[in-house]
């Protein structure tokens, strides 16, 4: 039963989040007004990017638990830049954080894929590195809205067709990334050496490599949000996004991306992102204290993580069988070459 409800977990997803939005709505109609509505995506749109991110790194059965340090680094050097040099134009700004965010998961990448160290150990370890890093650049010090030019401030708030431009921004990300996994070589790569390094190994696909590539792009979208994040809240400082790599975790695996690797659709991560906006947002209109949020994101992780398995579990012939002398030699060489 469980298991065919969830051939259709997007859909059931999608109808979850309406439910949800319906059943605020009529404790508070203005909840479900269009403005609130385009708010609340609003509000979403650094999430839903960072989540993409995330989901491309997953794919390929590794995490990045550094994505709010790379942001709140990434974002922390932008605002120092734009402090001092108010004249640099912020298309450049957005340029060299989107640039410094690749370096930072590029680093990943290769401890990742030439050491050889776990993905959860190199993150944990990036992102103690990269909060380091922001304290020595800051010296504990804030950079506040005053501080910043009104050119770095208004570019995500421009409207455009009744939306701003940093909701355009999500929805140009989720076109893209949906684009990228479909249709490119490499995308399609990323689904293959997650779901079976075997295989993957036998069809010429470095997993290693497409491991790195994964962590390049999802490094790429944190600083590129670095930018957006202290553009729209008009503040930098050490904590920025302190504690948001769970929602970014949150949203994929709601959303069925399997931590295991090898699954996942854009779709399901934009509704992974949705459905924590539409609980962020409903829990004040609720009056549930938001020290709740963080429990209940947690609960939603291990509750998705265990339907995620059970649905991902198939049954079928085995067509590529480890051995021993192929599991030394094949895949796990390869990939670290």
């Amino acid at each position: 039963m469980i298991k065919n409800l969830l051939k259709y977990r997007e859909l059931l997803l999608a109808v979850v989040i309406v439910l949800m939005v319906l059943g605020v709505g009529a404790r508070s109609p203005e909840f479900i007004g269009a403005g609130n509505l385009l708010e609340m995506f609003n509000d979403t749109s650094i999430l839903i990017i960072l989540a993409l991110g995330q989901m491309m790194v997953l794919l390929t059965k590794g995490i990045d638990l550094s994505m709010a340090a790379n942001l709140a680094l990434t974002g922390m050097i932008v605002a120092l830049i734009n402090f001092h040099h108010p004249d640099i134009p912020v298309w450049a700004l957005v340029l060299l954080a989107t640039v410094l965010g690749l370096i930072m998961g590029a680093i990943n990448g290769l401890l990742v894929w030439k050491v050889g160290i776990p993905p959860i150990v190199v993150t944990l370890g990036t992102m103690s590195i990269y909060r380091g890093i922001i304290f020595l650049l800051s010296n504990g010090g804030w950079i506040n809205a005053h501080q910043m030019s009104p050119d770095f401030l208004s570019l995500p708030r421009a409207p455009f067709l009744g939306l701003p431009l940093l909701g355009w921004c999500a929805i140009a990300a989720l076109i893209l990334v949906a684009y990228f996994l479909r249709y490119s070589r490499t995308g399609r790569a990323l689904y293959t050496a997650g779901g079976n390094a075997t295989a993957a190994y036998y069809t010429g696909i470095n997993a290693g490599k497409m491991q790195f590539i994964s962590f390049c792009l999802s490094g790429a979208l944190a600083g590129f949000c670095g930018y957006l994040w202290i553009s729209r809240f008009a503040v930098a400082y050490v904590d920025v996004a302190n504690g948001f790599e769970l929602q970014i975790v949150a949203a994929c695996v709601i959303g069925g991306i399997s931590t295991m690797g090898g699954i996942g659709s854009v779709v399901g991560c934009l509704l992974g992102a949705l459905f924590l906006g539409v609980i962020n947002n409903a829990l004040p209109v609720i009056e549930v204290s938001p020290f709740w949020q963080m429990a209940i994101s947690g609960a939603v992780i291990v509750i998705a993580v265990i339907l995620n398995e059970r649905g991902n579990k198939r049954k079928g012939r085995l067509i590529l069988r480890h051995s021993p002398s192929v599991h030394a030699s094949g895949p796990e060489s390869e990939a670290r070459s």
